[in-house]
């Protein structure tokens, strides 16, 4: 996360001479954390507050993406494109769970307190408070899942 926040800041920097050396700078860092650790997180990726990368290795993520808050992914994850033709990558909410091995393609959105189970393909949008597993991922309804509400589940 650090090279990635520097690759963030370094867009910031004025004097473009400057900048240049800490995009060389930043391409070095990237690919030895893309060696040592098995994870792609390019600094474009919009990333929330509290995101998470459980275990690393194997995680790519499309510099098209977005995250929202308290996002946790797992090893073997893929956040990206469907079709290099389409360059348009999942956007996600927030308090959104990623499961080990687990493929979100495409241009679609995953709402807020989503569950993605472990290794599901998920090709389609995911709405707010559900689950999402399988290959490819079948679309459910969180059960148990309190929100705050008034509903009687939550008592």
């Amino acid at each position: 996360m650090l090279v990635y926040r520097f690759g963030r800041w370094r867009y910031q920097v004025k004097p473009a001479l400057l900048r240049k050396l800490f995009s060389l700078i930043y391409k070095i860092l990237f690919k030895g954390v893309q060696i040592l650790t098995g994870i792609e997180l390019p600094c474009e990726v919009v990333v929330g507050k509290n995101f998470v990368i459980d275990h690393f290795g194997g995680i790519v993520i499309s510099g098209y993406a977005s995250f929202g808050d308290d996002c946790r992914i797992r090893n073997g994850v893929v956040v990206g494109l469907r079709r290099v033709d389409e360059p348009c990558a999942p956007q996600i909410g927030n308090n959104v769970d990623i499961g080990a091995g687990a493929k979100v393609l495409g241009n679609i959105r995953i709402g807020n307190n989503v569950v993605i189970g472990a290794n599901a393909v998920v090709l389609r949008d995911v709405p707010d408070n559900h689950v999402a597993y399988g290959v490819p991922a079948v679309i459910k309804p969180r059960t148990g899942f309190c929100d705050g509400g008034t509903d009687e589940r939550c008592e």
